[in-house]
């Protein structure tokens, strides 16, 4: 989890409630949203301390890792390589399965910064530009304002409600500009809260790492 401030609502990845199974979380220390959220790899210092925290779950007794931000992707084999458990620290990591069960139509990706979501992690997803349409969160300031800032920085409130339009709205621009669409893809942990108004307002199936959670998970008998 990125050691951030701002709320964590059910339905956000950093929420221990939105899974329907035993959950725990671990912050990695000084790697806050703007050291993720970008179009590049983080910092090698903040890579290994990645590691250390899955390495420290999986003793714990961990069965599955995921993470609250998708621009992990970029480091995505280094935090696996690092523990004997099943690791998907990207809802991006689904891509490949979205595009095989759905029609040759283009797949929607919902970001937190569409500027952010460049080369570096779409490479990492195996995604070619050309088969999706990306909108990102980056202007709706009651989002950006609260998730994408420094940490002392960060509300201890969200205006969940004008965070919500932002995303149906984008949603819908997402339809608007690519009609043939199949399915939207959720890149950042907290964006799973609004799927179903997604869903609603686009006809569309909603993909976030809650599903890649719940894909990977395994009950301990």
């Amino acid at each position: 989890m990125l050691d951030t401030a701002f709320p964590r609502i059910l339905g956000d990845a950093g929420n221990i409630d939105s899974y329907p199974y035993p959950a725990r979380l671990k912050i990695v220390e000084g790697a806050g949203s703007l050291d993720i959220v970008k179009d590049g790899v983080p910092a090698i210092e903040l890579v290994d301390d990645f590691c250390a925290a899955a390495q420290a779950l999986e003793a714990e007794g961990a069965s599955a890792i995921v993470s609250t931000c998708g621009f992990l992707i970029s480091v995505q084999k280094q935090i696996a390589n690092a523990v004997s458990i099943p690791v998907m620290v990207s809802s991006l990591s689904l891509y490949p399965v979205i595009r095989t069960v759905t029609a040759n139509g283009k797949i929607g990706i919902l970001t937190a910064s569409k500027l952010a979501l460049g080369r570096t992690a779409l490479e990492a997803a195996a995604i070619d530009p050309a088969d999706v349409v990306i909108k990102g969160l980056e202007d709706c300031r009651a989002f950006s304002d609260a998730i994408l800032a420094e940490k002392k920085n960060q509300p201890k409130s969200l205006d969940v409600e004008a965070i919500e339009n932002a995303v149906v709205r984008q949603s819908k621009e997402l339809v608007d500009q690519s009609p043939d669409l199949t399915a939207i893809l959720l890149e950042c942990g907290n964006l799973p809260p609004y799927a179903e108004a997604i869903t609603k307002a686009t006809g569309l199936p909603v993909f976030s790492i809650l599903d890649g959670a719940q894909m990977i998970w395994k009950k301990h008998d």
